[in-house]
């Protein structure tokens, strides 16, 4: 089976191969023979029904500094492709809803992956709350009260935006923390949404795990283990990857979240686990291909692709 591919997605020149899944699902692609190209989502272009974009042909090498080859730009209409990979990172904001929208017309001819309806509708730390009894004590708020009641009932919480990512703006408050009134004034200055306040959890110093569902199914796992002198286990933020098992509870939330995402065309998602509570269900752009292969870990790349040919067999 050779599959036409289009992968909308961040500028190809800026990625760090070594840890972009995207690049990961595009070597593999290319070693299966499909047919790849390449558009940045400001190419997009909603004409009456036609969804279509500015696209180049592409051709990927796992070789840092020369990792990619783009061909002519040519408009081409996205419903001629088999498969959309929707892969450009967060922030998940108007720009990102409004892609989700664009892509959402090309079903059910073309396959877009993930479900660009279901990615709108269950944004990280929103649609992990449907799975609250697998969390830690969390609330989702802008109310000064309401967060000054729950940090009185659980004393070291965790604040970080609703639409934040890679770590960023992410802050332990103590119970008896100072800080805390200027952080919220800060807070409320800087962002719009509500945020997500949560239970610290020190269990985190031993790893944040990531653990990647394809199809609903567990595929595999890296233990991401802050710096010793941060809050955050994120690769981009200097988390470090090691091997790692799963537990008989982390068994338990993969089988209790498989439905709900092979229900809703989440065919590549990344869970975040610490000490056996469920805290993020990433499906925007979810990172850990590599990570997982490094550390010896299965090739999910191949097991993605082998999904998305049996979906278009």
């Amino acid at each position: 089976m050779t599959l036409n591919v289009a992968v909308q997605m961040d500028p190809i020149d800026r990625i760090n191969i070594r840890g972009d899944s995207t690049f990961a699902l595009m070597l593999e692609a290319q070693k299966r023979g499909h047919a790849l190209a390449y558009y940045t989502p400001d190419r997009l272009v909603l004409r009456g029904a036609e969804v279509t974009a500015t696209v180049q042909s592409l051709a990927v090498r796992d070789e840092a500094g020369r990792h990619f080859t783009l061909g002519e730009a040519r408009h081409a209409n996205l419903a001629e492709f088999d498969v959309v990979l929707l892969r450009q990172d967060p922030p998940f904001d108007l720009a990102y809803i409004t892609t989700t929208h664009l892509l959402e017309r090309l079903s059910p001819r073309t396959l877009v992956v993930n479900d660009p309806a279901h990615v709108r509708n269950a944004p990280e730390k929103m649609f992990v709350m449907e799975f609250a009894d697998l969390m830690p004590p969390t609330l989702i708020t802008r109310d000064l009260d309401a967060i000054k009641a729950f940090r009185a009932e659980h004393g070291d919480v965790v604040m970080k935006p609703l639409y934040g990512h890679g770590g960023a703006s992410v802050f332990r408050v103590t119970r008896e923390d100072l800080n805390f009134g200027s952080l919220y004034d800060l807070f409320a200055t800087t962002f719009r949404e509500p945020w997500v306040v949560q239970r610290f959890l020190p269990e985190v110093k031993n790893g944040d795990k990531r653990i990647i569902l394809v199809d609903g199914e567990f595929a595999g796992a890296v233990n991401r283990v802050p710096a010793a002198d941060d809050l955050r286990s994120n690769m981009v933020r200097g988390g470090a990857a090691t091997a790692t098992e799963l537990t008989a509870r982390e068994r338990e939330i993969c089988a209790k979240l498989g439905p709900a995402l092979r229900a809703r065309g989440l065919l590549f998602v990344g869970i975040d686990v610490i000490d056996g509570y469920l805290t993020e269900i990433n499906v925007t752009s979810p990172t850990g291909i590599r990570a997982v292969e490094r550390v010896g870990g299965p090739d999910i790349a191949g097991l993605i692709w082998d999904k998305i040919e049996a979906k278009r067999g």
